[in-house]
């Protein structure tokens, strides 16, 4: 169940029987060969696969996130720090006041979880009446298997986010040797030792071997969301 698919009244007989609701947030952002909305798409999709095993309300995401390292690369938007904390608290603190009282964020972006974590602790101790958490896909224990299974590492902008909903144009075959810049690399560094904006590993995995790794994110999903 998709927000932008009801209107105020179907929201509010939701909420006489339910109080879950689902947060996306992530990024746009530079993602090599795939879709610079990446961090949008992949849980989106994980969530509407979720959704057919356990009916919860999910909430349009939130496009942009913080990305001040790819800001180099064409395409990048990326939210100040504070900026990106104080909309994500506005966001939840509204759907406390209606009445939501479990709230799972799902965050598709790595460089959100850094204010993420403390942000949903500090909102759990303004409202204690309601729970939030967080749920990152890719970091899940069980999805984290699933890779190692294909014998694949994960890094930003290799196969492990070249979905076919992701996929927007040809994808090189091969691997790149794996990269690794300072965490405090500015944009212009950044770019600079990526090139195409990879991090390295074999850019695409076989269609099987994503259905299998896709899969294992919406089972986690769905446990996080019954478990809320």
């Amino acid at each position: 169940m998709f927000l932008e698919s009801m209107n105020w009244m179907d929201v509010e007989r939701y909420l006489a029987r339910d109080a879950r609701i689902v947060v996306i947030t992530g990024a746009c952002e530079q993602h090599g060969y795939v879709s610079l909305l990446s961090d949008i798409l992949a849980p989106m999709a994980i969530a509407q696969a979720a959704l057919a095993q356990e009916p919860v309300l999910v909430a349009p995401p939130l496009p942009f996130g913080i990305s001040p390292y790819f800001t180099a690369y064409p395409g990048t938007i990326s939210l100040r720090v504070e900026t990106f904390a104080a909309v994500v608290r506005e966001l939840l603190t509204g759907l406390v006041a209606q009445g939501f009282r479990r709230i799972l964020v799902s965050n598709g972006h790595g460089g959100n979880s850094g204010v993420l974590i403390p942000l949903l602790v500090e909102l759990g101790n303004a409202h204690s009446e309601a729970r939030f958490e967080l749920f990152q896909w890719w970091t899940h224990p069980d999805v984290v298997q699933a890779g190692e299974e294909l014998g694949l590492a994960q890094r930003h902008a290799n196969w492990s986010e070249n979905f076919p909903f992701t996929r927007v144009g040809p994808v090189p075959a091969g691997e790149k040797p794996l990269v690794s810049l300072p965490r405090t690399a500015n944009a212009a560094a950044t770019r600079a030792g990526l090139g195409d904006g990879s991090y390295g590993g074999a850019y695409q995995a076989p269609d099987a071997d994503m259905e299998r790794f896709f899969a294992a994110a919406v089972d986690a999903m769905v446990a996080a969301l019954r478990a809320l």
